[in-house]
């Protein structure tokens, strides 16, 4: 079973059901049993940094969420994904969970570029022995909303996207993956990454 940490943030029911398309079992909540019973976790999250943090915070699962990925997969999607690393500077300065090294920083690209980075981007893998990728190839297309990106050593990430930088697409330590683009809104491509991440051990 695949836990689905509701915190008040993300597009939850659409991840379910997602989920539920290829025939993996899931449950939203926000509950330390589920948590400590599901054999994977998905951290999703959309909006704003310090908002997420902080409603995270307050449903006192942090702790739990951070001993449990030492067992078990986890998976942050979108601004979930931001969450793993140390630190964001999305309007202040926010501390983040810390299973990546690094930080979000704001994309600093020429005008002709909008931002929020919106849309469909190929990715190009940089690990391809990433577990992710087991169904998915590269050059495959995926579906981003962002404003923000996470700047990392080169060894955390596993694909990027171009977008005038080369965007931080999957960021991979051990157990702890992560997903700046939607997988549940990313076609067919999207459901082989959850149908990959579903069978880990």
């Amino acid at each position: 079973m695949i836990a689905i940490v509701d915190y008040g943030v993300g597009n939850l029911f659409s991840l379910k059901s997602s989920l539920d398309y290829i025939g993996l079992e899931s449950k939203i909540t926000s509950d330390e049993k589920d948590l400590r019973d599901a054999d994977k976790i998905i951290l999703p999250g959309v909006g704003a940094f310090g908002d997420a943090k902080n409603k995270l915070e307050s449903t006192g699962l942090i702790p739990i969420i951070k001993e449990e990925a030492e067992k078990k997969p986890l998976l942050g999607i979108c601004l979930g994904m931001q969450l793993l690393l140390e630190k964001s500077y999305e309007f202040g300065e926010y501390e983040g969970l810390g299973f990546i090294p690094g930080d979000v920083v704001q994309f600093d690209i020429p005008k002709e570029y909008k931002v929020p980075h919106m849309g469909w981007n190929a990715l190009d893998f940089t690990q391809k022995d990433c577990p992710l990728f087991k169904y998915i190839k590269d050059k495959d297309y995926v579906y981003y909303v962002h404003s923000f990106y996470a700047k990392t050593e080169p060894k955390y990430v596993a694909a990027t996207s171009n977008y005038a930088i080369d965007v931080t697409g999957v960021v991979w330590n051990k157990n702890v993956y992560g997903t700046q683009f939607h997988p549940e809104k990313s076609g067919e491509v999207g459901l082989n990454i959850l149908r990959a991440f579903g069978e880990l051990k």
